[in-house]
């Protein structure tokens, strides 16, 4: 009888434990989802859009960004999603390492952007460049360098004569735009109780000169503003960066421990 009973617990152990099996794949399902969602709206964006012309904006377009990340995300979370499923080691490796490359990825821009500040602003301001550049011809770029000069109530990238870079805004007199020496809407301070924006409050401030201009927009650049704001809001950034993290950091350490329990178990078979 004792050996019977021995016998059948041998045959039900396992040294896989459910909860971290199940966990890992709840985890991975739920982010495999949200992939699925940003790889949506990104290809949304991007069929929405009425001409696609310019082949410069293409690396810079927050709709190829998307779907781009998405992709990856997709992939990733896909491999530890049926790897932990199905119990197979290949996938989860697979899932492991590539969650640990993207962490040592954004560890290493992390601390490269800390330490090389310089360098990491001049990247940054050329990406601010093209967008102002090919301000008219994206609306996705339109609408992120709106909402970029709204949120931090800054205008351009160094200052609001940035905006001479696009075509339609250059403040030189062979522009014949009607634009010519404007800076966008997006650039301008509020009027209190104004129920509808006034689209042309930035025509002719190029002109003017800080002081002037201090008066209907905001003059600094927002190279300057983000500085501030990161430096004024330095427990909300820490906050962001632990919660990007963390979900990497207990994906790695859950697979980690499921291919060991796993390796154990066909060990102890064979």
């Amino acid at each position: 009888m004792d050996r019977k009973l021995n016998l059948n617990r041998a045959e039900t152990f396992s040294f896989v434990n459910p909860w971290i099996r199940y966990f890992l794949f709840f985890f991975s399902f739920l982010f495999w989802v949200f992939s699925l969602l940003i790889v949506a709206i990104g290809v949304y964006a991007k069929v929405q859009k009425a001409t696609d012309t310019v082949r410069d904006t293409f690396l810079i377009d927050p709709a190829v960004i998307l779907i781009v990340v998405g992709v990856v995300m997709f992939f990733i979370t896909f491999c530890g999603c049926i790897g932990a499923l199905r119990e197979n080691i290949r996938l989860l490796k697979t899932f492991s390492f590539s969650l640990t490359l993207v962490f040592l990825t954004q560890l290493a821009i992390a601390i490269l952007g800390f330490f090389y500040s310089d360098q990491t602003r001049d990247a940054l301001g050329k990406f601010v460049k093209k967008a102002i550049v090919h301000y008219r011809d994206d609306l996705d770029l339109q609408n992120l360098m709106d909402y970029i000069q709204q949120e931090f109530k800054c205008c351009g990238w160094n200052n609001y004569t940035d905006w001479s870079w696009n075509l339609y805004f250059n403040c030189t007199h062979e522009n014949p735009s009607s634009e010519r020496c404007a800076v966008p809407y997006s650039c301008c301070t509020p009027v209190p109780g104004e129920a509808v924006i006034n689209t042309m409050c930035g025509f002719g401030v190029q002109t003017q000169n800080y002081l002037e201009a201090n008066k209907s927009i905001y003059p600094v650049g927002c190279a300057d503003r983000a500085v501030m704001w990161i430096e004024s809001h330095l427990l909300l950034v820490g906050a962001v960066a632990l919660g990007l993290a963390l979900p990497q950091i207990a994906g790695i350490v859950l697979s980690q421990m499921l291919i060991s329990q796993i390796q154990d178990e066909i060990t102890s078979v064979l």
